[in-house]
């Protein structure tokens, strides 16, 4: 692992890299009662070649920074983050598996260690990277994903959606699947996905698929879906795939959505692509891992190496 404490009035420590050990945290320690936590998920991966690369590590730095500031923490500065990124691989970056699809996943995390009881920001706090192999998330039998359609908000406008907190407000609205971004295949080939509003996670593989499927000549838009829009439009053939995407997963098809309707009735809406090849799910995420794996042109400069 890799760490650094933070003061006030003394800024961050240098950083230490370590074995995996505890911290310790007193009763009071201000993460324990008021959440002053936010953390990243990344996965670093081996190239044909052998090395470890990362896929656009900046990005996850920018967004912790963005999720820290959001809860009143101290920001690591992308030099800070990055450093960290590779003193981590260097030490355990022989963890990383070869085999496609799985990886060493990596959890940057930044929390408040101060102990007291009182309403405002701590004045020290600790981030740290740690991380363990995976295989790929869902294995190649599995298909595609059954999904329910859950009427519970996970964040407001002006709350902290577009967070990665440790801890939506419409419900007329699809939004996230899980800790997932969403996305919609229509009849004519063109990608719909929610836009970002406050209350979605502005996901980085969201953001490299849009830019992979415009790419490859695929119009892909940011719209609002109703509920009720999908579920008329799966029925009646005008969405005919559903995916959903995260660092973990990369791309995984949706073959199905079930709700509670307004009269109170299970429904559920079946897509074309279950059981099928869900042909652009598929090209988009082969497009995505072969960059990811160094299989492809990474033209948009997105992987690192970093062991």
């Amino acid at each position: 692992m890799v760490w650094s404490r933070y003061e006030e009035g003394k800024g961050w420590s240098p950083l230490e890299v370590s074995d995996v050990k505890a911290f310790s945290l007193m009763p009071a320690a201000a993460v324990l009662h008021y959440g002053q936590a936010v953390f990243e998920g990344m996965k670093a991966r081996r190239n044909p070649e052998g090395a470890v690369t990362v896929f656009r590590g900046e990005q996850n730095a920018a967004r912790l920074r963005h999720s820290a500031r959001r809860l009143v923490m101290p920001e690591i500065s992308d030099e800070m983050f990055l450093k960290a990124l590779h003193l981590f691989l260097q030490k355990d970056g022989h963890l990383t598996p070869e085999e496609s699809g799985s990886g060493l996943y990596l959890r940057p995390y930044l929390f408040a260690e101060e102990a007291f009881l009182g309403v405002r920001p701590a004045h020290s706090y600790i981030f740290a990277i740690i991380g363990s192999p995976m295989d790929a998330y869902f294995s190649a039998d599995e298909g595609f994903l059954k999904l329910w359609i859950a009427d519970s908000a996970r964040a407001a406008p002006g709350g902290t959606g577009d967070v990665k907190a440790a801890d939506a407000k419409e419900q007329k609205y699809i939004e996230e699947a899980g800790a997932m971004n969403v996305m919609f295949v229509k009849k004519d080939g063109s990608v719909v996905t929610p836009p970002l509003n406050g209350s979605i996670l502005p996901g980085i593989t969201r953001d490299s698929i849009l830019t992979l499927g415009r790419d490859l000549g695929i119009e892909m838009k940011e719209e609002a879906l109703a509920i009720d829009e999908v579920f008329a439009a799966g029925r009646a053939g005008e969405i005919v795939e559903a995916f959903s995407s995260g660092t973990a997963v990369g791309i995984i098809p949706i073959g199905e959505l079930t709700r509670k309707n307004s009269d109170g009735q299970i429904e559920t809406v079946h897509f074309k692509g279950a059981g099928q090849s869900f042909p652009v799910a598929t090209r988009l995420g082969k497009a995505l891992v072969d960059i990811q794996e160094g299989r492809a042109e990474d033209k948009h400069g997105w992987v690192k190496a970093y062991a």
